[in-house]
């Protein structure tokens, strides 16, 4: 679909010299003029800004400026050259996504710098106030005295006036793919951390800290500093720089969400908003996907990926898989394992895998003519074991290979601490290769689910070939993780904190629950929340992740099969971080809606109102639910399946298990 872009803009520009002495003061409110950012310098000509939300405090008076290697930092010393202000009023429309159409509405105030002494350096500073957030960015235009920069450090400050709770995980300490659990604390007790990381604020107000459209930078990352203050980090390469640059250039934007309740941040269209239209012209060859995969069962070691008498990845078995997805309407396969690679101890090295050649009993011809024959596509897989450069020497031909044979989507992993043994996944040198993988994919109509990733920042937006990424704890992790699998509250937490970077490949979909794992790992939901996670959790890419011999004749399957994987409205109904989630979506076409409500370890009764459905429609509801008994502990399957008419008005009582959850499917009632 060709993106849409409906523009209307008023843009008034305001031209004023002063002095750094002069102490004068810059205000922008949001269109809706809820929320206020304020602008100015100190009495040393330093940057500073504020921001408040409904007149409450969000970000205390909070430095501004970069440090560089061999050169003078611009942090000081500053004067206001001149202002420019601008609101823009835009719509646009989403290829796919959680909202159809979006709105872009904001604010804008540009302050254009200059060092008052000395170099005379300039930078501006970019502002961009919405009704749910604050973005800003620094430009560094071309000029004499700054050419090519080595960044060394990023002076911005995120002040708060109180010691709030922070949700947030650790930076590279635990893992290099934010694949820890979300800790809940106040800020005092932190180091540094990733973003997003939300805060749960004194003055009632929800507000995450984050960055948008990162592009050829580093990550930023949250060190704490002095009182209740954050600091911006970024992820260093090697030899210690933070960013390698030359002007002209932008900085990603830094995000401020803002909401009176934790739904009101995963509902927020800020991030997209802040990245570029897109850069593929005709999106028409991009398409949400459901399917199966081999893989599960790799994960439990009834296959490997390795060749021998266990091996996965066969034609005989990819062709079982096949036939499945055709008879319950899926639209791929997934098939790890292919490539000549795998052999030994591929973690330690990924110099030896080919992703052109597959072992010799994976006959790719012929697998994907049997997939087209049926209506069905194989999924390709690349894993690089973080040698990222390896994989860029056969990219082209390895994308070339796939678009012949009809593979459109390809899911990426990059297994290693290090990327080429040396370089953090989101520092500059992994943005950089994160994009080259991306951009060489749309030039052969090839969307990316990429696992071990930069975390994500809305560049979807600007590539939707960028479906969906991992960056959190997935639920392989219920296949071998040595602390027992993902807890029951970690999926409570994520839509306010891991989602608000962008869609997660989370593979819900498990329906057996008697495996047996070595680390005693095991899912800890019920059935009934392994359906809602696909309401609840989004991502294009929707995998139903278990073997397909384990939804042979279950009915619960049904939902899994008619669930959608985009969505044109989403709502996010009564939540609490880490305690429950509800949240109602509206299909693509506008029709049905769906509803995923789920628990952490404890059961609950929930009240949800049915006020988001069509005023003077009838539907039918269909519902699952746990059933009598069950129990993420000790009984998960039961569900209770039931249906009844209901509309705008209709109030539903709910139940749900401990570590459980409802689906419901709503679909209009001709009368």
């Amino acid at each position: 679909m060709k993106n849409r872009i409906y523009k209307q803009c008023l843009a008034a520009i305001v031209f004023v010299s002063l002095s750094c002495s002069a102490q004068k003061t810059y205000t922008i409110k949001s269109p809706g003029k809820n929320n206020e950012l304020i602008f100015d310098l100190t009495k040393t000509g330093e940057p500073e800004y504020r921001f408040k939300a409904n007149g409450k405090s969000v970000i205390e008076p909070s430095l501004l400026g970069f440090e560089f290697q061999d050169l003078e930092k611009m942090t000081t010393g500053f004067m206001v050259v001149s202002t420019e202000q601008k609101l823009v009023n835009q719509n646009w429309e989403q290829p796919w996504g959680e909202f159809r159409k979006m709105t872009d509405k904001h604010n804008e105030l540009i302050v254009h710098l200059k060092e008052a002494k000395g170099e005379q350096r300039f930078v501006d500073l970019i502002f961009r106030v919405f009704d749910d957030g604050l973005g800003f960015r620094y430009y560094f235009p071309k000029q004499p005295k700054l050419g090519k920069v080595k960044i060394s450090n990023e002076v911005t400050q995120f002040t708060f006036a109180d010691n709030n709770d922070v949700w947030w995980t650790p930076v590279h300490n635990e893992n290099s793919y934010y694949e820890s659990y979300y800790k809940k604390s106040p800020m005092s007790q932190t180091d540094t951390i990733n973003t997003p990381a939300t805060f749960e604020m004194k003055n009632k107000l929800y507000v995450a800290i984050h960055e948008a459209n990162l592009t050829d930078f580093a990550s930023m990352t949250l060190v704490k500093g002095k009182g209740n203050q954050y600091k911006s980090d970024l992820v260093p390469w090697a030899d210690g720089i933070k960013v390698y640059a030359e002007t002209p250039f932008y900085t990603p934007w830094r995000t401020v969400i803002v909401g009176k309740t934790p739904g009101d941040l995963a509902v927020s269209q800020l991030t997209l908003n802040l990245n570029e239209p897109s850069k593929i012209e005709d999106t028409s060859w991009i398409e949400t996907s459901k399917y199966i995969g081999i893989w599960w069962g790799i994960h439990l070691d009834n296959y490997t990926w390795s060749q021998g008498p266990k091996h996965g990845a066969t034609t005989k078995n990819t062709k079982e898989y096949i036939d499945f997805a055709a008879k319950n309407k899926l639209d791929g396969v997934l098939v790890e394992g292919w490539n000549i690679g795998w052999d030994g101890d591929w973690t330690a090295d990924g110099s030896s895998f080919s992703f052109v050649k597959p072992y010799p009993d994976f006959d790719i011809e012929e697998i994907t003519k049997y997939a087209a024959s049926k209506n069905v596509r194989l999924i390709g897989h690349h894993e690089t074991a973080g040698a990222s450069k390896h994989y860029e020497s056969q990219m082209d031909e390895a994308f070339k290979m796939y678009n012949k044979f009809g593979v459109n989507t390809v899911k990426t992993g990059y297994v290693n601490k290090f990327l080429d043994k040396k370089e953090w996944h989101d520092g500059q040198y992994g943005v950089r290769h994160y994009r080259k993988v991306i951009e060489t994919a749309a030039k052969y109509h090839i969307m990316i689910d990429n696992h071990e990733p930069v975390k994500g920042t809305g560049l979807n937006r600007t590539y939707p070939n960028l479906m969906a990424q991992e960056g959190a704890r997935g639920q392989e992790y219920d296949a071998w993780s040595a602390d027992g699998g993902n807890n029951p509250e970690h999926t409570t937490i994520i839509p306010f904190t891991r989602m608000l970077a962008g869609p997660f490949d989370f593979t819900p979909g498990t329906f057996n629950f008697d495996y047996k794992t070595p680390s005693g790992a095991k899912v800890q939901t019920t059935l009934a929340k392994q359906l809602a996670l696909y309401v609840v959790i989004y991502s294009p890419l929707q995998m139903a992740s278990d073997e397909p011999k384990n939804y042979e004749g279950k009915k619960e399957f049904q939902f899994v099969k008619y669930v959608p994987c985009k969505w044109s409205e989403t709502k996010m109904l009564d939540s609490k971080i880490g305690e429950y989630v509800t949240v109602a979506r509206k299909d693509w076409d506008g029709n049905s809606w769906y509803l995923g409500a789920i628990s952490n370890s404890n059961s609950r009764k929930l009240t949800v109102s049915l006020d988001f459905l069509e005023v003077g429609k009838t539907y039918k509801a269909e519902i699952y639910a746990d059933g009598a008994g069950a129990n993420y502990k000790t009984n998960p399957t039961p569900v209770t399946i039931s249906s009844k008419e209901v509309n705008s008005k209709s109030v539903l009582d709910l139940n749900l298990a401990a570590g459980g959850g409802t689906a419901i499917k709503f679909t209009p009632v001709s009368k």
